[in-house]
Parts: structure tokens; C-alpha cells; sequence
């Protein structure tokens, strides 16, 4: 079977809650709606956004089968499958391909950190890929998991007919271009983990962008993206720039409550944290709101005071 192709802009989608607690599908309805209306490759549906670590297997499974039915034709649902054995990771991946994934994004095992060498990692992918009925792409976000997924393991596993790619969150430029240039052969696809370094990463031979983002500003990244598509590489540095600080404020230094806190302000859903993730407190959220509006986002699309 032909790979699926990876390039372009993939917003990590956040998980909207209710004021119980609970997966508000009508409110992920509502925010794929106006989604929608921009060209995106796909969505990654239970990745480090959306919450996933604090779902059950049962939520992340109806999660993807809810946006399966709202997601076009034409654009990718990348499900994030991974679980900290690779037998579950297996019987998780299977459900979501069930429930209408076209690939699954697996981050790397982390509890017992010590034990995961490259030996470890690259087995536990081959298992899963090797089971897998869909497409398989690596993730290693070492910030969250404490584990960067070894350039050298991710060139041995690119190898794999069912691993496509790899979503590197690391933010090492050079780590990227190393892995592009030595799996050029293997139709190997890797995506940049964040919208901070995206230019930089395309540079290298990435081929698009998991952003935090783009759930926020997915016409200013995706206008970054064709800008160095069509080889103008100055355009698209000064669209890079201006989005530093607010990737920054929706990432790292604020982390998921700033993105879902940025959702409400701008019109989307954003809504509460599951526990023990606390909401963004109010002078977090001037300040955001102030970080918005330098990068001329909140003036663009807020549809909310």
C-alpha cells in the first residue's frame, strides 16, 4: 500500500470537557466546524493536548470515532494510541483504527525510563507497527516524557514498511536534519512538534508541522508552510517570527490551560482542564490575552469579549 503523506499543518486538538468533567462531543463538533473551514492536512486526535494521559481507553477510542465523523474527506485523523506497554498500545491502536484512524501516533513509553534504552524503543514499535493495521508515526516529546527517542533508533525503525514518520516535540533542529538526511531513502515523513521551530525544521527536510498552534492560528501557519513550499524563504521567515512568543505562551510556558484558555478568547472551546491540570489563573490570562493581540490573532478572530 502506497504511505500516506504527512506534509502540512496538523493541529494537536485539544479535549473539550463539560463543567462535570466529562468529553463534550458537541462542543468538539463545534470547534471541527470552524476548523474545517482552513486547509489542514489532519487533526491528531489524543495527543499530548488533547489530554490524553488523563482519559480512559474508552474516552480516547469514542474521541476518535466522533471526529472520524466530523473531519472531511481528504485530511488525515492521526490517533494518538500510545500507552505504556506495548500490548496495550497494540490493543489500543487496533480500537482507533476500528473507530476510523487513518494512521496512529505513538508516543514512547516512559514510566520505567531507565529501562527504555534504543533496544527497548525500537522493539516496542516494531511490535506495534508490525500489529498495527494502520500506518505508525513516532512521537518524542521529551518534555513530557523525560525520553528523546534516539536519532539513531528512529533511522533504524524508518526502515519499517508501517512506520511513516516521526513527530519530533524535541526542538533540536540539527537532530531533525540528521534523521532526514539519513532516511531519505525509506520515505521517512517528519513533522515539527511545535510552531516555534517549524521554519527551521522544514528547513531540514521536515514535512510539516504537528502545531499547538495551529489550533489557534492554523491560516498563519499553513500560509508558512506554502510560503516555503514555494521557495520563498524570506516570506516565510517573517511569518515565522511573529509567532514565537505566542507558540511559547500556548506551549511551554503556559502550557495546555494557556491553549484552551487562547480557544476561549478567540471564539473556539477551549473549557476546563480535567484535574489535577489546575485553569489558567486571571493575571495568566491578561497576560495571554496581551500576547494574542501583539500577534494580531486576538483582534482577527476573537468572537467573544
Amino acid at each position: 500500500m502506497p504511505k500516506l503523506s504527512l506534509a502540512g499543518i496538523f493541529p494537536p486538538i485539544p479535549t473539550p470537557f463539560g463543567a462535570d468533567g466529562e468529553v463534550d462531543h458537541d462542543r468538539l463538533q463545534d470547534n471541527f466546524e470552524r476548523w474545517n473551514e482552513e486547509q489542514l492536512a489532519g487533526y491528531v486526535v489524543c495527543g499530548s493536548n488533547g489530554e490524553y494521559a488523563y482519559l480512559t481507553p474508552d474516552e480516547r477510542v469514542e474521541l476518535i470515532r466522533v471526529s472520524r465523523q466530523a473531519i472531511p474527506d481528504g485530511r488525515l485523523l492521526i490517533a494518538g494510541s500510545g500507552m505504556e506497554s506495548t500490548q496495550q498500545t497494540i490493543d489500543l491502536t487496533c480500537r482507533m483504527a476500528g473507530a476510523g484512524a487513518d494512521a496512529a501516533i505513538v508516543v514512547t513509553p516512559c514510566y520505567y525510563r531507565g529501562g527504555m534504552t534504543a533496544a527497548a524503543l525500537v522493539r516496542h514499535y516494531r511490535q506495534v507497527a508490525d500489529a498495527s493495521p494502520v500506518p505508525v508515526v513516532l512521537y518524542s516529546v521529551p518534555a513530557n516524557t523525560g525520553i528523546d527517542l534516539p536519532a539513531q533508533a528512529a533511522i533504524t525503525l524508518a526502515k519499517h514498511p508501517n512506520i511513516i514518520g516521526m513527530k519530533d516535540s524535541g526542538g533540536d533542529v540539527a537532530k531533525i536534519g540528521y534523521m532526514a538526511h539519513e532516511t531519505r531513502g525509506d520515505d521517512f515523513q517528519i513533522l515539527a512538534g511545535s510552531a516555534g521551530f517549524l521554519l527551521g525544521a522544514l528547513a531540514v527536510g521536515a514535512v510539516g508541522g504537528v502545531c499547538a498552534l495551529a489550533n489557534i492560528a492554523a491560516s498563519r501557519l499553513i500560509r508558512l508552510w506554502e510560503s516555503f513550499m514555494r521557495g520563498k524563504a524570506m516570506e516565510a521567515r517573517g511569518q515565522q517570527l511573529p509567532l514565537i512568543e505566542v507558540n511559547t505562551a500556548v506551549t511551554s510556558r503556559f502550557g495546555v490551560p494557556g491553549l484552551k484558555a487562547a480557544m476561549d478568547m478567540l471564539g473556539y472551546y477551549g473549557g476546563p482542564v480535567r484535574p489535577p491540570l489546575m485553569p489558567l489563573p486571571e493575571e495568566d490570562k491578561a497576560t495571554l490575552r496581551k500576547i494574542l493581540e501583539k500577534a494580531e490573532l486576538y483582534h482577527e478572530n476573537n468572537s467573544s469579549p
